[in-house]
């Protein structure tokens, strides 16, 4: 019977009844915050996200003719979708060696020990096929924690070139391990 009923109020949310999206609203809202809330941890965050939502929802259904077959999957995809759109958006960054020490710190969680493994192999392969120089840096800014300045001069190049260096560097570290660290992010 509620597949009936969702299929109704779509259908009559298709036509420009604000009462059936108001109804709709009121079912799901709870369950689009929520699981945005799971991945951001911030209330202003997830609301702006469940409210992003809806909106997209409404703009879909009243400006196209497709078909939505599974209502509470379509909306857990637009969360996901939000989600990732709005950490690039923000251009969040975790940096590899936070996520590392967070997972090791949750060793106890079933699936920590597997996916600490996968990225930290990852990482490492992602590090040997950096150019020396490159890696080189990386590791001095961020294993040794030196400044860029401290860098360009023990290495007698330019914070410019250190600079230049540490930005290709994580790019390849965040598009070699985007796929994991959102496995883990959805998980």
């Amino acid at each position: 019977m509620e597949l009936v009923d969702e299929i109704l109020l779509l259908s009559r949310i298709r036509e420009g009844d604000r009462r059936a999206f108001d109804e709709l609203y009121r079912r799901y809202w709870k369950q689009v915050y929520n699981a945005a809330y799971k991945r951001l941890q911030s209330y202003d965050h997830a609301k702006d996200i469940a409210q992003d939502v809806f909106t997209q929802l409404w703009v879909y259904l009243n400006a196209s003719t497709g078909a939505i077959d599974n209502l509470p999957a379509y909306l857990y995809t637009a969360v996901r979708n939000n989600v990732l759109k709005s950490i690039e958006k923000e251009k969040k960054f975790i940096s590899v060696p936070d996520v590392l020490f967070t997972l090791e710190n949750l060793r106890d969680h079933a699936d920590a020990d597997m996916l600490y493994s996968e990225l930290e192999r990852s990482y490492r392969a992602v590090l040997e096929k950096m150019p020396q120089q490159q890696r080189t840096i990386f590791q001095m800014r961020y294993q040794d924690e030196l400044s860029s300045d401290a860098i360009a001069q023990e290495l007698k190049i330019s914070p410019k070139t250190v600079r230049n260096q540490l930005g290709k560097a994580l790019i390849k570290l965040k598009t070699n391990l985007f796929f994991t660290l959102v496995w883990w992010l959805f998980n």
